[in-house]
C-alpha cells in the first residue's frame, strides 16, 4: 500500500479529520435575518469572526478507541458581534476531542450591522438546530443522544444558558426538515464568564444591544435573561468566572448558580480571584488551569 492510501486507511480507521470543514446547519437559506445576500464574512486578529451570513458547524471527531459517548457545541463568545473561533472555539474543541468528546464547534449568526437582522431568535435558532443536528448525527458519530451539553464564554455563554433554559419554547421558523422535530434541550451546559442578566445593570450592555435592538420592552429583557428562567428541568451547569472581571460582572455567573441551587438544579460554579474577562483556557494568576475542574466534572457526567 502506498503511503497516501495508508495515512488515508489510517484517518478512516481511527476516525480522525485531516481537516474539519465548515458545513451547514440549515438546508437551504437559514431561518430568521436579513439573508446572507445583506453580508460578506469578515475574518480579523486571533480568528474573529464577524457579518456571519450562512451558519454552520465544524465538527471534531476523537479517534474511535477514545470516544466517550459524549458531544458538546461549542458557542463561541463576542458580544454578539464577532466570534472569537479561535480561544474561545477551536482551543476547546481540540481540548474536548483529545478527551474522547465530540465537539461541535458552531458559527452562528452575529453581526455589528443593524442591517443584519441577527437579534433575538436568529443566534439561539442557530444553536437549538447545532443541538438537534448532534443528536441526529449520534449514530454516525459513535455520541449516547442523552449526553449532548452546550458550552459557551461571554455571550457565548449566554447562548448557551439560553439553550439550557428555553429549550422548550416554540418558534414557528423550526420548521425545516425532520431535525427540527428532535428534541433540543442540551444535557449538561459549561458556562465560561458568562452572560446571563439582559434586565440588570450588572448584565452586559453591549450584548443586550445586539441581540435586542437599542429599546427592548421588558418582556423581552424577562424572557431571555437565563436566570429568570431556571427551572427543575435545568440540566447540571458548570459555571467558572473571575471576580476581578470589568466587562461582564462575575454576579452574572453567581445569580444563575443561585437560582440553579434554589431549583435543585446541579450545578458548580468556581470564582477565581483573577482572569480578566476572555481568558479561555489560558487562564491568568488563579484562574489558570481551572480547565482541570472541568475535566474532573465532566468525567463524572
Amino acid at each position: 500500500m502506498n503511503p497516501l492510501k495508508t495515512a488515508l486507511f489510517v484517518m478512516i480507521a481511527t476516525g480522525l479529520q485531516a481537516n474539519a470543514e465548515w458545513l451547514p446547519l440549515w438546508p437551504g437559506d437559514a431561518p430568521g435575518g436579513a439573508g446572507p445576500a445583506a453580508m460578506t464574512e469578515n475574518e480579523g486578529k486571533g480568528g474573529h469572526l464577524t457579518d456571519i451570513a450562512a451558519p454552520q458547524y465544524e465538527v471534531h471527531l476523537p479517534e474511535i478507541s477514545k470516544r466517550t459517548g459524549a458531544a458538546v457545541v461549542i458557542f463561541p463568545g463576542g458580544g454578539y458581534t464577532i466570534l472569537a473561533m479561535d480561544h474561545e472555539g477551536r482551543d476547546y474543541a481540540k481540548w474536548l476531542s483529545d478527551r474522547g468528546i465530540v465537539a461541535v464547534l458552531v458559527k452562528y449568526r452575529v453581526s455589528g450591522n443593524d442591517a443584519a437582522a441577527y437579534q433575538f431568535p436568529v443566534p439561539l435558532l442557530d444553536a437549538r438546530r447545532a443541538i438537534r443536528l448532534t443528536r441526529s448525527k449520534a449514530g454516525e458519530w459513535g455520541v449516547d443522544p442523552m449526553k449532548i451539553g452546550v458550552m459557551g464564554s461571554s455571550a457565548g455563554g449566554h447562548l448557551a444558558s439560553m439553550c439550557a433554559t428555553l429549550w422548550d419554547e416554540k418558534f414557528p421558523q423550526e420548521t425545516a426538515d425532520e431535525i427540527d422535530a428532535l428534541g433540543c434541550r442540551p444535557d449538561f451546559a459549561v458556562l465560561v464568564y458568562p452572560v446571563i442578566a439582559m434586565g440588570e445593570s450588572w448584565g452586559h450592555a453591549g450584548s443586550r444591544r445586539r441581540l435586542l435592538g437599542e429599546t427592548p420592552d421588558e418582556a423581552l429583557l424577562l424572557r431571555v435573561s437565563a436566570e429568570r428562567k431556571v427551572n427543575g428541568r435545568t440540566p447540571p451547569c458548570f459555571l467558572v468566572h473571575a471576580a476581578d472581571d470589568q466587562s461582564v460582572p462575575v454576579r452574572n455567573s453567581l445569580e444563575f448558580a443561585a437560582r440553579c441551587a434554589e431549583n435543585h438544579v446541579p450545578v458548580v460554579c468556581h470564582i477565581f480571584a483573577e482572569g480578566g474577562h476572555g481568558f479561555g483556557f489560558r487562564g491568568k494568576g488563579d484562574s489558570a488551569g481551572w480547565q482541570l475542574l472541568l475535566e474532573t466534572w465532566l468525567s463524572a457526567r
